[in-house]
């Protein structure tokens, strides 16, 4: 990183900048990620955007943030918050590891109180991309018909194509999971929960229910594609997905549900549009058949994790099952899902859901 272009981080349509400084490092300890490393200054729009209280003591401001965070904040022997309170000359107080509350900032000067509070914000961001996702809002494609289709691509695929590098029934998905992403979430407290469900209940309300007309969407799921650029290495391939009257209906939707959830910070902004897909092959699925289909490369507690996989020949299956047909579907809800979790119909567990109709 170089000093005079570090690095810029977005945090509620505000942009900071992250510079670098040189930490005192001491023989035989190890590097702990929780330890507080760089400044960070307003780069774009005025702090004072935060809301600070004026108290007879000074100043104070709160941050919501889950307990699971707490620790990132705190760091090693409390050396992040030490640094962080005699940089800021303020004091911060945090909530025991394990108790839902809000952390606090006091001080004598209402700047050194919304410096700390960037700071902190710009903690919990880092560490919360960390986090490995924990929810992801979706629309289920396991209605019975499509299961039928799916067992029978299956099928053909196995009886055609097996000898292909890589081929087997491992890498299939499980015809009860078969649903359409719309964005991942990390969600990680029954608060954080709550507030997504009633995002969903914003969008149906404002937008949702204008591009529905009240009712089901009818789609179709019909051809097979692949993501990477390579048909004779594949990791994924998936059924397409598109509305049977031809219409953008649903792309519209989806992108404007994933609009309003970045918007909101619930959603880390990554793509502007929905790639609308159903995944039916995945190479995540030949070790671990409770794999998901995307994950992040970081352990809950923010350490880089690596998955090898071994890729398959798709040629074979792009060529003769190309065009294949999966069924048709009435999509009637957008559902909050779990992730490495079922419901007692071996679909991904649902913690909230808006209906159309």
């Amino acid at each position: 990183m170089e000093v005079l272009r570090p690095q810029l981080i977005r945090i509620g349509g505000r942009v900071y900048r992250k510079n670098p400084i040189q930490e005192q490092t001491y023989q035989h300890e190890e590097e702990d990620d929780d330890y507080y490393q760089g400044f960070v200054e307003c780069a774009e729009e005025p702090c004072e955007a935060y809301e600070v209280v004026q108290t007879p003591q000074g100043f104070r401001c709160t941050v919501k943030a889950p307990s699971l965070l707490y620790k990132h904040i705190v760091g090693k022997r409390g050396d992040t918050r030490k640094k962080l309170e005699v940089e800021t000359r303020t004091s911060i107080s945090i909530p025991k590891p394990g108790q839902e509350g809000e952390i606090v900032i006091t001080g004598q000067h209402r700047s050194g109180v919304i410096s700390a509070r960037t700071r902190i914000d710009v903690l919990l961001l880092t560490f919360r991309r960390k986090q490995p996702f924990t929810h992801f809002l979706a629309f289920f494609l396991n209605e019975v018909e499509v299961q039928e289709r799916f067992l029978k691509f299956q099928e053909e695929v196995l009886e055609k194509c097996s000898m292909d590098h890589g081929v087997d029934s491992t890498i299939f998905q499980n015809p009860k999971k078969l649903h359409l992403t719309i964005g991942m979430l990390v969600l990680l407290s029954e608060q954080e929960i709550q507030q997504t469900c009633e995002m969903l209940q914003q969008c149906k309300t404002e937008f949702i229910d204008d591009i529905s007309g009240g009712k089901p969407l009818e789609v179709e799921m019909s051809g097979i594609e692949y993501m990477n650029d390579d048909p004779g290495m594949v990791d994924v391939l998936y059924a397409k997905v598109h509305m049977k009257d031809g219409s953008n209906r649903l792309q519209e939707l989806v992108d404007r549900v994933l609009e309003r959830f970045q918007a909101s910070g619930l959603i880390v902004k990554e793509w502007n549009s929905v790639k609308l897909h159903a995944t039916v092959m995945n190479t995540l699925f030949r070790k671990d058949p409770n794999a998901e289909g995307r994950y992040n490369l970081y352990t809950a507690d923010g350490k880089y994790i690596f998955k090898e996989r071994e890729s398959f020949d798709g040629r074979n299956i792009l060529k003769l099952f190309e065009n294949f047909y999966f069924g048709t579907l009435k999509l009637n809800s957008v559902h909050i899902s779990q992730r490495f979790s079922v419901d007692s119909f071996g679909n991904y567990a649902s913690c909230g859901q808006i209906d159309f109709s």
